[in-house]
């Protein structure tokens, strides 16, 4: 049985766990929160209370990462508010854990925010120039994960993130001077990220960079006035003078190199 630790069982991390589960996998997950080690347990999730920080690892990580093959990187960067910090300097400190343990394969969940909006369609060929810290923060992470010879690392760019409970409508309904009507949008529903993240894995895609966002592209201003419709919501109302920019992001490489299908593909 393949040993699989997930690191940040959250929003995504969680039901990965829980498919990974059903696929025969033992999966090792961990939360930073106490009350939540009960959530993961009840699930057959050998779970572990780990905080990451900028100077320290707090938590038996060694343990957490010990005989697994695998290691799936599903923590977000925190960079809004009095709390943000250097997401960076936080997975430098993980990375020693990770070389020193069982571990040959790292998945590490990234962003399509490290390219910039320029209105271009965009491949895992294209040069990556985020406009934004996060996009910043997580390109300058994956390439320390990329530049560690004792384990291979896996890059996945996920679009927009959706699913059943969440969705960008429900922040947009009803305001007022939204920009960039006329950009594309770059989403994806949870069930295709769990089902690209567990195509990586059995088809073993090693060090590769994988974009991976619903070939849908639809305006913003077609789409979330449709969803609103559908829904029952107020509508958003977009600025109009100024000239959108964007960007299409491709998923090509994705569905061709594994094999996959997207479930949710029209969202």
């Amino acid at each position: 049985m393949k040993k699989i630790s997930i690191l940040g069982c959250g929003w995504l991390g969680l039901p990965l766990a829980k498919s990974l589960i059903n696929k025969g996998f033992s999966v090792k997950g961990s939360t930073t929160s106490e009350a939540k080690l009960a959530v993961l347990e009840s699930a057959n999730i050998q779970a572990y209370s780990i905080q990451l920080t900028e100077n320290e690892v707090i938590g038996n990580l060694a343990d957490f990462l010990s005989e697994s093959e695998i290691v799936i990187i599903d923590i977000p960067p925190k960079l809004r508010g009095n709390g943000a910090e250097n997401f960076v300097s936080k997975i430098a400190t993980l990375i020693p854990f990770i070389a020193e343990s069982t571990v040959n394969h790292v998945v590490f969940i990234s962003s399509t925010s490290v390219y910039a909006d320029d209105n271009s369609i965009v491949t895992e060929n294209s040069q990556p120039e985020p406009d934004t810290e996060s996009g910043r923060q997580l390109l300058a992470t994956e390439k320390l994960l990329q530049a560690n010879t004792n384990f291979k690392t896996t890059v996945i760019r996920f679009g927009g993130l959706i699913g059943e409970n969440r969705h960008p409508i429900h922040f947009l309904a009803g305001r007022k001077n939204l920009e960039n009507p006329e950009a594309p949008i770059n989403l994806i529903h949870q069930d295709d990220c769990i089902g690209i993240i567990e195509a990586v894995i059995s088809r073993n895609a090693r060090g590769e960079v994988f974009n991976a966002v619903a070939p849908y592209h639809p305006s913003r201003k077609e789409y979330y006035t449709q969803k609103a419709v559908a829904l029952g919501l107020p509508l958003p109302e977009f600025e109009e003078e100024k000239a959108s920019i964007g960007k299409t992001i491709a998923s090509e490489k994705t569905t061709l190199m594994l094999h996959y299908s997207f479930v949710k593909p029209e969202l």
